[in-house]
């Protein structure tokens, strides 16, 4: 692995990780009262598009982080959606 994998990696990780605490808290609390719906909306389309742009290319980096990341930000989406009549 050359420095520019290695550094993709570790900022696939890192910013793919930053979605695990929010995941983690809507669970818990079943409360998405703070986030934006259309935030989450736009965010996980992006994060798509990435993933769809990571196969195209065939980078393992980009690939792996938006497939995790896809994941979480869809989870969280579709858990914003369903405890938004339990947040008022």
């Amino acid at each position: 692995m050359d420095w520019t994998q290695l550094i993709g990696s570790i900022a696939a990780i890192m910013t793919t990780t930053a979605f695990v605490p929010q995941a983690v808290k809507i669970i818990r609390t079943k409360s998405t009262r703070d986030i934006s719906l259309g935030m989450y909306l736009i965010l996980t389309t992006g994060i798509l598009f990435w993933l769809i742009y990571g196969i195209l290319l065939r980078e393992p980096p980009i690939i792996f982080a938006n497939t995790i990341g896809f994941t979480l930000t869809f989870t969280i989406l579709i858990l914003k959606i369903k405890y938004r009549k339990a947040d008022g």
